[in-house]
């Protein structure tokens, strides 16, 4: 059985608005599974169009990209979606939950949509991804209600509904403070040791990077190291 969760293989990608700008060139690296790997460079390096490539929204590049040992390079956008809602999980700086909606909804939502589960198993489910990031007695409250730090921690347990094998991160604490920094990165690092699920997140926060198992540093379009 393959250790990889990911393969990238000469990934390029370019901008052509107002004027042609290679943000990705030729990228090759291979993701191992159950780690937590960041990804690190100064603002405009590639790393979150990258991160775009690797989740398969954005499918404008060169190159192949072989995701759980499927190469999704080529796939049509509807099987990309059924992928993506089974295999893979986000999480982004700016949580996006339905501040209408409880806390339990929103975290239903995409097992919902799957529909691989019954109403009653996806609810089952989702309090157990409540648990795992410490938010259980909240679980009826709106999220317009919540802290940015227990939205966050919400959008996680969201993330985390299908039993994704991958999970990205893009900022995912951009907008928190060192302390509910410290408890998103506490909570990728079980679910990367305990769950066995990757995790790849995009970061300016190099104290996040370091407590990460690798880092993937670029420049310029490239990655200059890997960690």
């Amino acid at each position: 059985m393959s250790t990889l969760a990911l393969k990238a293989d000469h990934i390029s990608k370019s901008f052509y608005d107002p004027v042609t700008f290679e943000v990705l060139r030729d990228v090759s690296f291979e993701i191992e599974k159950s780690k937590f790997y960041s990804i690190i460079g100064k603002s405009g390096c590639g790393k979150s169009t990258l991160l775009y490539v690797l989740s398969t929204m954005d499918t404008d590049y060169k190159g192949t990209l072989e995701l759980n040992g499927n190469v999704v390079t080529g796939q049509s956008q509807n099987e990309l979606a059924r992928f993506r809602n089974e295999h893979l999980g986000f999480v982004f700086q700016f949580h996006f939950l339905l501040p209408e909606f409880s806390v339990l909804k929103n975290i239903m939502l995409p097992a919902l949509k799957l529909g691989k589960y019954s109403k009653s198993e996806i609810e089952d489910r989702a309090y157990e991804k409540l648990k795992l990031v410490d938010m259980t007695e909240h679980a009826l409250k709106p999220a317009s209600k919540l802290s940015g730090g227990q939205q966050q921690r919400v959008a996680i347990a969201r993330s985390l509904i299908n039993d994704p094998s991958i999970i990205m991160g893009d900022e995912p604490t951009g907008n928190l403070d060192q302390n509910n920094s410290r408890i998103i990165v506490d909570i990728f690092m079980k679910l990367a040791h305990e769950s066995g699920q990757t995790i790849i997140t995009v970061t300016h926060d190099l104290d996040i990077a370091a407590q990460s198992d690798n880092v993937i540093e670029m420049m310029d379009g490239k990655i200059i190291s890997m960690t």
